[in-house]
C-alpha cells in the first residue's frame, strides 16, 4: 500500500511549527507495513491543495492531508477536498452535536476567559464536511475530520492527528518489512558494501550517518526472505553493533 502524506500551513513553511505530523505518520505506516511515497508540506492556499490532491488520489492507495481543518480565516482544506470531488460542503448531524458538546465544555472549564474574551463559534462553519465524506467524530479536539474515498482529511494539532489517526488505522497496510543494522563505521567506508547489496538484492536501502557513535543501514522490501538475506550479506562486510 503506497501512502502519500500532506501536511497544510504556512506556520510549517516558516518554521514557526515543527512538521512532527508528518513524521509520526510516517513511522505508523511505515510499522503498519506501508510504503510512505511523498511527503509533502503546502501552504494555506486552496488552489495548491486541490491540485496536489487531485494528482494523488490517483496516484497512491491513500492520501493522508493534515491541517486547515477549521472554522477560521486560515482553514481552506475542506473547500479543497471538496472542490476535487465536485461536492459541497454539509453539515452532519451528529459532529454538529459533537462540535457543540465541545464548545459547551469548553465554556464550562473556561468561564473567565470565555467572557473576557466574547468567545463566539460559528459551529456550523467547524462541523462542515465535502458532502459524501465519513465523518471522524474528534476525540481531542473542536474540528472533525474526514474520509472521502481514499483521501483521509484531519486537523494539524498532533494530539489530534494521533486520535483521529487511531479511528483509521486498521484501513492501512502492506507488506513491507525492514531491518536496520547498527555500525560504528564512517559512511564513506561502506561505499562498496552498499552498492553490493543494492546490486544483489531487491531490496532498498537506506544509509543515514549520525553524529554520535553509531551510523545505521536500513534495508527495507517486500520480501521478508529476501530483506533477511540482504542483512546477513552486509552483516559479514561491515561492522556491526547492538543498536540498543
Amino acid at each position: 500500500m503506497e501512502v502519500a502524506i500532506l501536511t497544510v500551513g504556512d506556520e510549517v513553511l516558516s518554521g514557526d511549527t515543527q512538521n512532527a505530523n508528518a513524521m509520526w505518520l510516517a513511522s505508523q505506516l511505515t510499522d503498519a507495513g506501508a510504503t510512505v511515497a511523498r511527503i509533502l508540506t503546502l501552504p494555506d492556499d486552496p488552489e495548491a491543495i486541490r491540485e496536489t490532491v487531485a494528482a494523488w488520489r490517483g496516484a497512491f492507495d491513500a492520501v493522508i492531508v493534515t491541517g486547515g481543518l477549521g472554522g477560521t480565516h486560515d482553514d481552506v482544506t475542506a473547500d479543497a477536498i471538496a472542490d476535487v470531488f465536485g461536492r459541497e460542503l454539509v453539515v452532519h448531524p451528529a459532529v454538529r452535536e459533537d462540535v457543540i458538546e465541545t464548545v459547551a465544555a469548553y465554556r464550562d472549564r473556561n468561564p473567565d476567559l470565555v467572557e473576557a474574551h466574547d468567545l463566539d463559534i460559528d459551529v456550523d462553519a467547524w462541523a462542515a464536511l465535502p458532502k459524501g465524506s465519513r465523518p471522524l467524530v474528534n476525540p481531542e479536539g473542536l474540528c472533525p475530520g474526514c474520509v472521502l474515498e481514499n483521501v483521509y482529511a484531519v486537523p494539524g494539532v498532533p494530539a489530534e492527528v494521533r486520535a483521529l489517526f487511531d479511528l483509521v488505522a486498521g484501513e492501512f497496510g502492506g507488506d513491507a518489512v525492514s531491518t536496520t543494522l547498527y555500525t560504528p563505521q564512517p559512511e564513506g567506508s561502506m561505499v562498496e558494501a552498499v552498492a553490493g547489496v543494492r546490486e544483489r538484492f531487491d531490496v532498498t536501502v537506506g544509509s543515514y550517518p549520525s553524529t554520535e557513535t553509531r551510523n545505521r543501514v536500513k534495508l527495507s522490501g517486500t520480501d521478508p526472505e529476501a530483506v533477511a538475506a540482504a542483512a546477513d550479506w552486509l552483516r559479514e562486510r561491515i561492522e556491526v553493533v547492538d543498536g540498543s
